[in-house]
């Protein structure tokens, strides 16, 4: 989370291109963007290379080791070293000969950093365009950029383009009305380290939107297997082409979690411009893991969803579709933890029905994580769950875990500032101990429940329902005992008063 002297900064950048000019909050967004890539890809860049050193992978080709012709004019063209384009050393420029390079060098140099031109990059950087009308706003965006970064690294926060980028979305007025909310960190982290993805897994997020999800997998897997994935030639070829999937409507998304992928140092990930709910989505049986946090916007169009999908569960909800559509995505044994809003844990409608009996008596529903509403604020304020599950399509849902999450380690109001009371270390110990938990009274903040159970409940997995409360009897003294202090009392008053009366 950043901190209200960071909001200061990111809020005075901001009014650096509003006065400038740049009034639109997406191509502010956009802008900032860019300039936050250029900057991560000099950082990234040398963090790379000292890896390739201490693993002994052999010697690190940079990205900014060639010699790169840069077209200020038809008259002045320049084969200049792409050392040039590098952050650190163009932010110390004048601000002309600085917005001179950016605009003719360092942009063009980024657009075209990814040579396939199938690749996700390079797609959704084709029409990115460079958009700060003057050197001296550049001059000034650059020094705050810088200012901001010395602010997130001193917090060795592990996203921090998501951070600010969270925060610069809060500012669109239309950012609430399709869901664009990224999922906090640290609960992209707890869904990840509950998944344990291996170095086998396809995954994919069917609503990606910065690739959050997608980068939590690549994280982990650089973190806890970095063997596996790196140090075998066949498992590092598949985690740089095959293995990560993303779908998403919003063309700027697209492009942040395409720079958000190869920042974090995967080549080609597959993030695609998809309606993942419409028939123009064919994927199915084809991931082995799926993480995700669909929006929740309400009800679609008919018309404009796959029949697919209708078949499994017959609704227009999109929380609903996007359940249906995570089991027909799984190849059989797959599995998905995903996030979702109250209401389908014990909607009573046919289609919440429909669904939650699918996952349970065709599937295998393995948890049910409820969290606290205040986990999304100040973005939104909806109370959510955690389903992991597995397609199996024959079923083998026994025992259903349910956990009670009361904290997250941040405050539940619009601030979130960081303290101490934190469930999450403890649900993932749990998850991954599931055994030691059938001894665990409802009572407790986690359980078990068996399948029957829940059929019995029409299907209703809302934690409330199999929760039991225990209540301890307050035993108060005996009504005379009461009135005997009370009397006492007034005596000491009494006497007390006396004895300043015989001080006047």
């Amino acid at each position: 989370m950043i901190t209200g002297e960071l909001k200061n900064k990111i809020d005075s950048l901001w009014n650096v291109f509003w006065t400038g000019g740049v009034t639109n909050p997406l191509t502010v967004v956009e802008q900032m963007t860019y300039l936050m890539f250029i900057r991560d890809l000099d950082d990234a860049d040398i963090r790379h290379q000292q890896e390739a050193e201490m693993l002994g992978l052999g010697e690190y080709k940079s990205i900014f080791n060639e010699k790169v012709k840069v077209i200020y004019s038809p008259d002045n063209i320049q084969e200049i070293d792409a050392n040039e384009f590098r952050w650190s050393h163009f932010k110390d420029l004048e601000a002309t000969q600085m917005y001179a390079l950016v605009q003719n060098g360092v942009f063009p140099f980024i657009k075209k950093l990814h040579g396939d031109k199938e690749s996700a990059y390079a797609k959704y950087m084709d029409d990115a365009i460079f958009q700060i009308p003057t050197p001296a706003i550049l001059s000034k965006v650059i020094t705050k950029l810088d200012e901001i970064y010395v602010d997130l690294n001193s917090l060795k926060n592990a996203d921090m383009r998501g951070d600010v980028y969270e925060y610069l979305l809060s500012k669109i007025a239309t950012s609430g009305t399709n869901g664009q909310f990224r999922t906090p960190r640290h609960i992209i982290k707890m869904m990840v380290e509950l998944m344990e993805p291996t170095e086998k897994d396809t995954v994919c997020d069917p609503a990606c939107g910065t690739s959050g999800f997608l980068v939590g997998v690549s994280e982990y897997l650089a973190a806890n297997k970095k063997g596996e994935v790196f140090f075998i030639k066949e498992n590092k070829k598949h985690y740089m082409n095959e293995m990560f999937h993303g779908y998403d409507m919003d063309r700027t998304m697209l492009r942040i979690g395409a720079m958000n992928m190869m920042l974090h140092g995967v080549e080609n990930p597959h993030i695609e411009y998809r309606d993942s709910l419409s028939e123009q989505n064919q994927d199915k049986d084809k991931y082995t893991l799926i993480l995700a946090n669909p929006p929740f916007k309400g009800s679609l169009a008919a018309d404009t969803v796959s029949s697919d999908l209708i078949k499994i569960c017959d609704t227009k909800k999109t929380e609903l579709l996007f359940l249906a559509l995570f089991l027909r995505m799984l190849k059989v044994g797959g599995r998905c933890a995903c996030i979702v809003p109250d209401g389908v844990l014990f909607g009573s409608s046919k289609a919440h029905k429909q669904i939650r009996k699918e996952i349970i008596e065709n599937n295998q529903l393995l948890a049910v994580i409820s969290m606290p509403s205040g986990v999304f604020k100040p973005y939104a304020g909806v109370s959510t769950a955690i389903l992991i599950f597995n397609r199996t399509g024959s079923g083998a849902t026994s025992d259903v875990w349910f956990y009670d999450m009361k904290a997250d380690g941040f405050s539940l109001d619009d601030k979130r500032q960081p303290i101490e009371a934190n469930d999450i270390p403890d649900i993932i110990k749990r998850y991954h101990n599931l055994q030691d938990e059938k001894t665990r009274a409802r009572t407790e903040q986690s359980f078990l429940v068996n399948k029957d159970e829940i059929v019995k409940n029409g299907y209703d997995l809302s934690i409330n329902k199999y929760k039991e409360i225990e209540y301890v009897p307050i035993e108060y003294a005996p009504t005379s005992q009461l009135l005997a202090e009370l009397k006492e009392l007034e005596a000491e008053i009494a006497q007390g008063l006396t004895e300043l009366e015989a001080m006047l």
